[in-house]
């Protein structure tokens, strides 16, 4: 099953899931609830914190669930911050989610530190409970912005284009899984 966040950011190859670390673990918990699928696939945009670059396309199946706090050693949790359906050797970039999207280059240059690469809302809480119901899950990212003061200009200005390459990019590789 594909899915997606919602409000402006849908596609007609995914169900909305809800915007936000809450929304969406609401909803994916009544979907596994009621009508458990095989396998989640999640489509949606990414903030990136330097490396990756702006239309970039990233496939991962690691999302993190860090604060700023933490990166200046002024808060802690006792909850495992990061999580994996990545059963292969290969590495992952990790997606942070958080509801609150990251408008400082410095602070935000911090995660790289942590092998961090982009940020996404929604990312952490779809693996949380994809993990929890056994359904094996990933996501697909394409970069609107750079998490510095320009965030939100930028996400919005490259926000159509990023879903155009999301939705070319992950039919392209539907094809290329139905193929096998």
């Amino acid at each position: 099953m594909i899915i997606c966040a919602g409000n402006n950011e849908t596609f007609d190859f995914a169900t909305p899931m809800g915007v936000g670390l809450i929304e969406s673990a609401m909803n994916i918990t009544r979907l596994c609830l009621f009508d458990k699928p095989e396998f989640l696939l999640f489509v949606g945009t990414a903030g990136s914190y330097g490396n990756a670059k702006i239309f970039d396309i990233i496939e991962s199946k690691t999302a993190a669930n860090i604060e700023l706090g933490f990166l200046d050693n002024c808060a802690y949790t006792p909850l495992d911050n990061v999580i994996s359906t990545n059963t292969e050797e290969t590495k992952d970039v990790i997606v942070n989610s958080s509801n609150y999207i990251s408008t400082c280059k410095d602070k935000s240059a911090k995660f790289l530190n942590y092998g961090i690469g982009i940020e996404n809302m929604e990312f952490f809480s779809i693996l949380s409970v994809a993990k929890e119901f056994n359904i094996p899950a990933g996501g697909v990212f394409c970069v609107t912005n750079y998490t510095d003061e320009n965030a939100h200009k930028d996400f919005v200005k490259n926000h159509e284009k990023a879903k155009k390459l999301l939705e070319e990019h992950t039919k392209k590789r539907i094809k290329e899984l139905t193929k096998r």
